[in-house]
């Protein structure tokens, strides 16, 4: 992804588009580092988070913002290993153009534990590169990893370094005992449901998450919209769907 080039000279060619011919090492991503910095979101807050509820949950929901350390989806579909057309943007999708990303440091400085239950559920999306941090962070809100709860299909692959992607893992982590009474325990890990906008996830592993516990009190954080039965805590919160109505939003 990290395509470099050694600039001596510009050039271009046969259509008129400007090329940079390899002489002086950079890399792709400085050459964009002005337009990156500004299609990048910024959390505007005073201080790196919301408030979080004073109120315990016994289900916690949670979809991180990882920073990718500004890894981005690299077009070189018109352009050779050792040149790049610069009269596009190469460039074409990064998480940190969406939303305002964090790193994994700043994740743990969310009190996460201080609104769970003694009692208490984790589900946590990750991502398959970020896996140990995932982990990691579920730990630092004291959680116990146990299992990969949900594996979700987007029935359209992603360009992956090794071979192509098309599965996101869905952790689950605990603390104390299983939260009781129960519910379904007949919910299926493999969901296959296609990718819609970046980022967002199916609705089906929240319904799944609430047939397994239907009589406790359950949070979404970082989330993009308040679903029916469930609060709502994160930056972007908002009503998007008939199908989906305000709770408590934090």
């Amino acid at each position: 992804m990290g395509v470099k080039l050694k600039m001596a000279r510009r050039r271009t060619n046969t259509k008129g588009n400007l090329l940079f011919d390899v002489g002086a090492e950079q890399t792709g991503y400085s050459v964009y580092q002005e337009d990156f910095n500004n299609r990048s979101k910024q959390n505007t807050l005073a201080e790196l988070y919301p408030r979080l509820p004073e109120e315990k949950f016994d289900i916690i929901y949670a979809d991180p913002p990882w920073h990718y350390n500004g890894k981005m989806q690299f077009d070189r579909g018109s352009t050779g290993k050792e040149t790049i057309d610069l009269s596009k943007k190469i460039f074409i999708s990064s998480a940190c153009f969406k939303y305002p990303t964090l790193k994994l440091p700043e994740l743990k400085k969310l009190r996460v534990q201080h609104i769970a239950t003694e009692d208490s559920l984790l589900f946590m999306w990750a991502t398959n590169p970020f896996l140990d941090q995932a982990i990691e962070l579920g730990r630092a809100w004291g959680f116990t990893y146990r299992t990969v709860i949900f594996i979700w299909n987007k029935m359209v692959h992603n360009p992956g370094k090794y071979n192509l992607s098309y599965c996101e893992l869905c952790l689950l982590f605990k603390r104390g005992r299983i939260p009781t009474p129960r519910g379904a325990r007949n919910t299926k890990q493999l969901i296959e449901v296609p990718r819609k906008e970046h980022s967002e996830k199916p609705i089906e592993v929240a319904k799944n998450i609430e047939m397994m516990f239907p009589h406790h009190k359950r949070i979404e954080l970082f989330a993009r919209m308040a679903l029916p039965g469930w609060s709502a805590w994160g930056l972007e919160v908002r009503p998007t769907r008939d199908h989906y109505s305000q709770e408590k939003m934090f």
